[in-house]
């Protein structure tokens, strides 16, 4: 199985991710970790990617193409599946991940997408306890909008090809969890 996952900021992507991608037994490849990782480590990739992910804008498409290119192909060699949390972010993204998901021999199956309400979003993102530096009421409206002009459109461009599986957010985890696995055996 392959998918892909899209929701804003706070819907619960991680959360959702790790446990659809158990179910299915394939690798979760999420964007947000692998950059926290490269800023972590402090290496080229990682300075690079600070300064955008501080501000709560998009990374440069060049330099997420790179890394999800390499998860996929680390992915798809180790158990032919993979549930990637994070892209795309926007649709020259979407186009050119599928163009490099068709190379791959990867291309994906079902596009999950958690509809949660900007109001719950709010609540949810400024009570997290992570301490991230991008979790402060004006970064995460920023993030919203940001979501809102760049990524909602990947809605009708998944729906118009056949993959878009909608999943209400806003339920309890173990329902959204539930909804999500029902409708990809489906």
């Amino acid at each position: 199985m392959r998918l892909l996952l899209l929701a804003p900021p706070g819907a619960g992507k991680g959360t959702q991710a790790r446990r659809i991608s158990e179910h299915f037994g394939i690798p979760h490849i999420s964007t947000g970790e692998l950059f926290r990782q490269h800023v972590a480590e402090g290496d080229e990739l990682g300075k690079s990617v600070q300064a955008y992910v501080e501000g709560g804008d998009l990374v440069p498409d060049d330099v997420v193409l790179a890394i999800v290119r390499q998860a996929v192909e680390e992915a798809m060699n180790s158990s032919s599946g993979y549930l990637l949390d994070g892209f795309p972010r926007n649709l020259h993204q979407a186009r050119e991940g599928a163009h490099l998901a068709k190379q791959l021999g990867a291309s994906a199956d079902a596009v999950l997408h958690l509809e949660v309400g900007e109001d719950e979003l709010l609540r949810r993102l400024l009570g997290r306890t992570e301490g991230r530096v991008d979790d402060n009421e004006a970064t995460i409206r920023h993030r919203l909008e940001v979501y809102r002009t760049q990524t909602v459109p990947l809605l009708d461009y998944y729906r118009g090809r056949g993959l878009l599986i909608n999943i209400n957010g806003e339920q309890p985890v173990d329902d959204v969890t539930s909804e999500a696995i029902k409708a990809l055996d489906a």
